[in-house]
């Protein structure tokens, strides 16, 4: 039967598909808009099963205000390409709208909430029919307070922040935190939120690490007081080029490595343990400055830290919550 440019267009404004893909589902449904939406639909879960194990490190990730309360979203794909095309944006836009509006509070409730003639679940599905991409809704995440701000970084759709104050606040200082923890990725707000499991694998780790460089350092000195260059025996295959160049020779290659072993092996028997917690905390520390926000060196100001810049805008002023999510590997 011949299809109508109407109804052409009719269908794709139901659906979004594309125009030939409306042609072909109306030719096929005979005209019947419902079955010619279930066409669509069902093109939708066999590209999404086919392609199920695909990547989907392309995407669009938006972030959305209202005053008290703010959300953001990652609508995922395969390709830059599908990513950046306006249907694929807008419809990421409208599951966000949908998803303020109703204040969803996980991931799942936002799929299930209605979207054309079925979920935004179902609207995902139909997408990858359209796209040829797998596609999949991630990174939802909202916070709330008596003031939000959100930030898309460079406009870019690729990453999003998040964040609530307790009071109303300076709109350049709101947008200057935003940027902060687009920039710095911090993982709390002040110590008191880094879990203790966190804390105490840092801590193990820089006692491991402060342990090793005790070790190397006392290795090294004694090399050197043998009259042999630590950087000349450092690994087996310095050994081996550095004696076929004749820097060094096959007995101070052994000599080199009985020195390693035995001191090694009586420095680490007798480690200072205070010390070496000392500089585990100090390790510690400086670690909890770079990863909790309110420590961190503002990116505008350097010389202070966001809890300065926060206290001379408003000595009230606190920062109740934060997000961040982007597509990209860090």
């Amino acid at each position: 039967m011949a299809v109508s440019m109407a109804d052409i267009t009719k269908l794709r404004k139901m659906t979004g598909a594309g125009m030939m893909d409306c042609k072909n589902a109306l030719t096929e449904a005979e005209g019947d808009f419902d079955k010619a939406v279930e066409i669509i639909r069902k093109k939708g879960q066999a590209v999404a099963a086919k392609r199920s194990d695909r990547e989907t490190s392309e995407g669009c990730v938006l972030a959305k205000s209202t005053g008290d309360y703010a959300a953001m979203i990652a609508l995922k794909c395969e390709t830059d390409f599908v990513a950046k095309n306006a249907d694929f944006v807008a419809l990421t836009q409208a599951i966000l709208d949908a998803a303020i509006a109703n204040k969803c509070k996980t991931l799942d409730e936002v799929k299930a909430l209605p979207m054309g003639s079925g979920t935004i679940a179902d609207a995902i599905v139909e997408r990858s029919g359209i796209t040829g991409e797998k596609t999949e809704l991630d990174g939802y995440n909202f916070v709330s307070g008596a003031c939000t701000a959100v930030y898309n970084h460079m406009n870019k759709n690729q990453l999003c922040t998040i964040v609530a104050f307790n009071k109303v606040c300076d709109e350049k200082v709101a947008h200057e935190i935003c940027m902060q923890i687009a920039a710095m990725n911090p993982i709390a707000i002040d110590e008191a939120g880094v879990p203790e499991a966190v804390k105490e694998e840092e801590i193990k780790v820089a006692v491991e690490k402060t342990k090793a460089e005790q070790i190397q350092k006392a290795v090294e000195a004694a090399l050197k007081k043998a009259g042999i260059n630590p950087a000349h025996v450092d690994s087996e295959e310095h050994m081996e080029s550095n004696m076929a160049k004749g820097w060094i020779s096959a007995e101070d290659v052994a000599k080199a490595k009985e020195i390693k072993e035995t001191v090694a092996a009586e420095k680490a028997a007798h480690l200072p343990q205070a010390m070496i917690e000392n500089i585990a905390k100090g390790r510690l520390g400086k670690f909890l400055k770079e990863v909790c926000l309110l420590n961190q060196e503002s990116i505008m100001e350097p010389k202070k830290t966001v809890a300065d810049v926060l206290k001379e805008a408003d000595p009230e002023l606190a920062i109740t919550d934060f997000k961040r999510f982007t597509l990209r590997a860090e």
